[in-house]
């Protein structure tokens, strides 16, 4: 996504080198002392029939089948504050003309430099202005033209890079321009049969996958902005909300859905949406989807109910990675499709500074102290821990200690949940305590800090997380506690070090050493990460990642 302001101060990133020396370093190792809300609506609550007025509310009664869906409706002032009222201001776009990029497969089309060089309809350009976004993104300067190609497509790309409007502009592009098609008239007709009450069944022209809640809403808020004065209502479904609300909400019409697949699957055995007519299918953060267990209900969804096989239908892919699950997913779901390897603001070690800090446990309190003191109290910091009572602990810790914070963690109900990253994102509570649930595809805009209190067991999750800072060309500052504990990851962790030239801690070499006896022999894993310079091999010679030691 974007949408995010520039904070090139880098507030308080001189004042921390005293908190990283004033914790020393084992003599016996000689270790050296080293999303924004875009105006939409309030995350404190669920938007009670607020997935409406992106588009007519009332569309199941009063849309005729010769309404032309590329023309926009009347304007609504109030509405338009509310959706574009943060606008997008602040984004350095210079910042991305580094960023790798590659696209392979049959005749993929040319890339585009600007929103004007494809046409992509009155609604979508004036929407386009709205949110004042001058200059497509990398990924959304390829994979624009190839969805409006009508081709598959499988991207490898970052949450920071734009991609949640590399899909959404193209595909509500094209709704506008065909219309509702047969859609229309099955959920005129359709089965007064379908629910307890005969309510009708909802026929989605489009379907987007995403792992988790967050991403899930972030992602419909900004289909609410695309959707803006035109005739197409997008919904979104989530597991921990009230069932009954989202049901009530689908029954005022859905034509873009955006949904986890736990509470699809619920909905879709429950006669409440079928997939006869969804032309348009995103998964997004797939390798997500596939690490939570989800790979059941996707094929579930994808291959055996009434959605238009592949071919017919059109399948879009977003995924971090591109490990052999993944490859095969692609394969199983996707139809000559082109495959789009794009970097991410980040790349160099100009946007994230990286630093690894021996710390035992019982000095991490302390010295998180220390660190939050020399950046301030009111820069936004992301404290990442491994487990939900840890998240707790932590949380009560700091809140004795004077600070502002709140904690997300999956033991935690949707509402709180939102509450919390609200409170988070409106700088009120300006410290995040959290699990790996909100490590991935949350996009909060303006994160300076990312400590990992408690390191991951893998590379890859410690990847995601510090991808929280950094984001669209701002600085950021990612700092992870290490001590004994994690030496399972030492190697791994000394690569993403030396790919994105960061400093390396004498001590974190020696360890590596000591481990696998592979300093000077580091082998960079074919994972898509925001640190790794790549041109891809054709995909005849594509292979899974190296497994972590």
């Amino acid at each position: 996504m974007f949408g995010v302001y520039d904070n090139k101060d880098g507030g308080g990133w001189n004042t921390t080198k005293d908190a990283y020396t004033s914790f020393g370093a084992r003599p016996d190792r000689g270790k050296s002392a080293f999303f924004n809300n875009g105006g939409s609506a309030p995350r404190g609550s669920y938007p009670r029939g607020g997935f409406g007025g992106s588009g007519n509310s009332r569309w199941v009664e009063e849309s005729r089948d010769d309404e032309d869906w590329s023309k926009p409706t009347q304007a609504n002032e109030r509405l338009e504050q509310e959706l574009f009222a943060g606008g997008n201001t602040g984004i350095n776009f210079d910042n991305y003309d580094d960023i790798p990029v590659e696209a392979t497969g049959q005749n993929c089309p040319h890339h585009i430099d600007s929103f004007q060089d494809v046409e992509m309809g009155e609604i979508i350009m004036s929407n386009i202005a709205l949110t004042r976004y001058t200059r497509p993104t990398p990924v959304q300067k390829y994979a624009i033209p190839i969805i409006k190609n009508k081709r598959d497509l499988m991207a490898c790309a970052q949450t920071g890079s734009g991609k949640t409007a590399a899909f959404l502009l193209p595909v509500l592009s094209q709704i506008y321009t065909e219309g509702p098609g047969e859609a229309l008239a099955a959920q005129k007709s359709g089965g007064q049969d379908n629910g307890k009450y005969g309510r009708r069944k909802q026929y989605p022209l489009a379907l987007v996958l995403a792992p988790t809640r967050e991403l899930a809403l972030q992602i419909y808020e900004e289909a609410r902005k695309f959707a803006y004065r035109s005739r197409v209502r997008p919904c979104v479904v989530y597991g921990g909300a009230d069932i009954g609300q989202q049901i009530r909400d689908l029954e005022r019409g859905c034509h873009l859905l955006v949904a986890t697949p736990g509470r699809l699957v619920d909905m879709m055995e429950r006669g409440k949406i079928g997939l006869d007519y969804c032309n348009y299918l995103v998964l997004d953060e797939a390798d997500r989807m596939l690490d939570m267990g989800f790979e059941p209900q996707i094929r579930r969804i994808v291959e055996q109910d009434t959605m238009p096989p592949k071919g017919i239908r059109q399948t879009m892919m977003f995924s971090a990675t591109f490990p052999k699950e993944i490859q095969i997913l692609a394969r199983d779901f996707l139809e000559e499709y082109i495959f789009l390897a794009v970097g991410r603001v980040g790349s160099t070690s100009e946007n994230i500074t990286q630093k690894v800090v021996w710390v035992e446990d019982g000095d991490k309190r302390s010295f998180l102290l220390d660190l939050l003191n020399a950046t301030g109290k009111n820069s936004l910091t992301l404290v990442f821990v491994e487990t939900k009572k840890g998240a707790d602990a932590l949380e009560d810790f700091l809140y004795r200690e004077g600070y502002a914070c709140t904690s997300i963690h999956g033991d935690r109900s949707q509402r709180d949940r939102e509450e919390a990253l609200h409170q988070f994102r409106s700088g009120r509570c300006p410290i995040l305590v959290a699990t790996a649930v909100a490590a991935r595809g949350l996009d909060i805009s303006n994160v300076k800090h990312v400590i990992n209190f408690d390191l991951p067991s893998d590379i890859e999750e410690y990847v995601h997380r510090i991808g929280r800072t950094g984001r669209v060309g701002n600085l950021g500052l990612a700092t992870s506690f290490f001590n004994d504990k994690n030496g399972n990851i030492t190697k791994d962790l000394l690569d993403i070090l030396v790919e994105a030239k960061q400093e390396v801690p004498s001590w974190l070499e020696s360890l590596a050493y000591e481990h696998h006896g592979l300093v000077g022999q580091l082998n960079i894993p074919l994972t898509l990460s925001p640190y790794t310079s790549f041109l891809l091999p054709p995909p005849s010679q594509w292979v899974a990642p190296r497994q972590t030691h």
